[in-house]
């Protein structure tokens, strides 16, 4: 049944009229030729694709891969040099902001040193006027004192004058004034 399909399509009309002629990769008389022509393409592309093409293709692949592989190692090298690149720049990094604590701590011992000498001159120079201060209020104090004492004895012979219509003899109002002012 195959082979009357075969036949039949062989047998059938060819383009542009012309009957009964058949399609001659069908017809059977010439399977051997063809099977020969094929054997002979077939080796010879399978000898060019084992010879020439195949390890050209393979040189090429090769030359990838080791192209490949030669970058890669070259990328890792330099990532390892920017690695240790930035180990450096974090080391002075760590060096600079170790050198500004340094500084600030200096400026801050230096400006406490400097308010430390500015407060003592400056409590210096207030415990000199305190005790200037001292020294007159004392004096206005002994001054004021005095003349309080002369007051009492006036008002305290006024006062005995007054009271026994006589004058108070000087000394025993003196004496008075002064045992009163120290208790």
């Amino acid at each position: 049944m195959a082979q009357a399909t075969i036949a039949k399509i062989a047998t059938t009309a060819a383009p542009g009229g012309a009957a009964g002629h058949a399609f001659p990769p069908f017809q059977f008389e010439t399977f051997p030729s063809q099977l020969l022509w094929l054997a002979l393409t077939f080796g010879a592309l399978y000898l060019a694709m084992s010879k020439v093409i195949a390890p050209g293709i393979g040189a090429t692949l090769e030359a990838r891969r080791k192209a490949i592989a030669d970058r890669i190692d070259e990328a890792s090298a330099m990532q390892a040099k920017a690695d240790a690149a930035a180990a450096a720049q974090e080391r002075k990094l760590a060096d600079a902001k170790a050198g500004a604590r340094a500084l600030a701590q200096k400026t801050r011992d230096d400006l406490a040193a400097d308010a430390k000498r500015k407060s003592d001159v400056v409590e210096a120079d207030l415990g000199a006027k305190l005790a200037d201060a001292e020294r007159r209020i004392a004096a206005q104090r002994d001054s004021a004192m005095a003349n309080v004492e002369a007051v009492a004895r006036e008002a305290a012979a006024a006062l005995v004058e007054r009271v026994l219509g006589r004058p108070a003899d000087s000394a025993s109002v003196a004496a008075a004034v002064s045992a009163a002012g120290r208790s």
